[in-house]
């Protein structure tokens, strides 16, 4: 997938002044938020199982390279072949070469974040092979001309049925209809011949089971499955981030990814695929490949930003972030939006090419407060707005007032008097109000809303006002 979070800042424009994008995003703002806070009524002790989550998490980057092995080696004593990819363009060609080995034509894809990073359609596509995205949101985007997702679990979550039916109808050739149920159907129609035709399925993995040589997949359409039994080939292509030690702790991380997710107790499929298809066996492929992907993940093992291994794709951060409820994911420019996009961009693509997208939150807390394995997203977030600073990365004009702004801050008589003249000024731009609606030396704060007034006096010289009339 092309990166085009270096315009981070003209996209965001674009996005606002698109009135279809905000009346669709304000369709679905706060719908999952709250499906999760019910959902969580349900469990005994979330707090309990979010630090199991964590712990299980967290332990198994500390020892990264002993679950892979262990991996390897049960998925391999089961009939399986795991391959290792440094990076996406690694990636693309082993798999190309898994579909040429079994005279592959046409694939049918289930989601996949890894195959997004990795562009792995159009490598398909210039190799002769034709990819056919079988998830419902994928599948329309990718039948309107590849349009990239703007979620990571509901890709056409910016889009109205309205739109969805337009599309159909001049895609498919069929007429415009805006029943849900029958647009399913529809879907259903074109994509049963391929399930039926294609020789090679790919899939993602939400989970690598070490104790089995297993992949999990949490999904809430069928094609999960049909994806990975029907065809004679299936490859798993995920992150070597994804592994988990035994079974006991992906019942534990189901507990809660579904709930984080879409605020449900669990999703309609939860599918273990482990071996292909033995003797006696009803379905299953005859080849099955996993294709493990670093792609710069190895790199944040036992640095700053080792946490953000931890997450499990649930997308709860960009729920209830609300730079990304306004704005929507398209902004930023690449696989994964939202606080973990801004993140993960930075971190596998390089700061210089995501310099906008650490700034793209108020630091609120609520993508930390809902994480269900306790990512310290507002803290890696200020990491990276130090590295930027280091690297000289940021505008002259930020700089240069920050430095200004560290030397007055020492020098606290002269920032006293500073602040006073600020309340002064900012007061008197309020002009009586409690709200500032246009700041004349920084419009960018009151561009998209109000600034809140000052109160009359600063906190310093309240607190010196108070010990004056306790007499200290």
């Amino acid at each position: 997938m092309e990166i085009r979070s270096m315009h981070f800042v003209s996209r965001v424009r674009q996005r606002l002044d698109d009135t279809e994008l905000q009346r669709n995003l304000q369709r679905t703002r706060g719908r999952n938020a709250a499906a999760r806070l019910a959902s969580l009524s349900s469990l005994d002790d979330f707090d309990a199982v979010r630090a199991r989550a964590t712990d299980i998490r967290a332990s198994v980057l500390r020892d990264l390279d002993l679950w892979l092995e262990r991996f390897e080696a049960e998925a391999t004593r089961r009939g399986a072949t795991v391959l290792w990819a440094r990076d996406g363009d690694e990636a693309c060609r082993l798999v190309i070469d898994i579909a040429r080995r079994h005279d592959v034509k046409t694939v049918v894809k289930a989601k996949s974040m890894v195959s997004e990073e990795a562009g792995l359609n159009a490598a398909l596509e210039a190799a002769g092979i034709r990819p056919v995205e079988t998830d419902l949101g994928e599948y329309i985007l990718q039948i309107n001309d590849n349009e990239p997702p703007s979620h990571i679990i509901m890709p056409v979550i910016h889009k109205s049925k309205e739109q969805v039916s337009e599309l159909f109808a001049r895609v498919h050739g069929t007429a415009a209809k805006t029943d849900i149920v029958e647009l399913t159907r529809e879907a259903r129609e074109k994509l049963r011949p391929e399930f039926l035709g294609a020789e090679m399925g790919i899939s993602g993995g939400n989970f690598l089971i070490a104790e089995t040589g297993s992949v999990a997949i949490v999904t809430n359409e069928g094609n999960g499955r049909m994806c990975t039994t029907m065809p004679r080939v299936h490859v798993a292509l995920t992150g070597i981030e994804k592994v988990i030690p035994t079974l006991d702790d992906l019942a534990t991380l189901l507990r809660i990814l579904p709930r984080s997710a879409t605020g449900q107790a669990i999703s309609n499929y939860v599918s273990l695929l482990t071996g292909p298809k033995h003797e006696g066996d009803a379905d299953g492929p005859e080849h099955m490949y996993f294709v493990l992907v670093d792609g710069g993940r190895a790199d944040l093992i036992g640095g700053d930003f080792e946490a953000m291994l931890r997450c499990i794709r649930c997308g709860a951060c960009m729920n209830h972030c609300p730079v990304y409820q306004t704005i929507g994911g398209h902004s930023y420019g690449w696989v994964y939006p939202g606080p973990m996009g801004s993140v993960l961009t930075p971190l596998y693509q390089g700061l210089e090419k995501a310099k906008d997208l650490p700034q793209a939150a108020t630091l609120c807390n609520q993508c930390g407060v809902v994480c269900p394995v306790s990512i310290p997203l507002p803290d890696l977030m200020r990491k990276l707005r130090e590295k930027q600073v280091d690297a000289g990365l940021r505008p002259w004009s930020e700089r240069l007032s920050m430095r200004l702004w560290a030397w007055v801050a020492q020098r606290p008589a002269l920032y006293a008097r500073g602040v006073r003249f600020a309340v002064r000024y900012l007061r008197w731009l309020a002009d009586g109000r409690d709200r500032i609606q246009a700041m004349g030396v920084a419009p960018g704060w009151t561009a998209e809303r109000d600034f809140p007034a000052p109160a009359a006096q600063s906190f310093r010289d309240q607190y010196a006002a108070r010990q004056r009339r306790v007499g200290r």
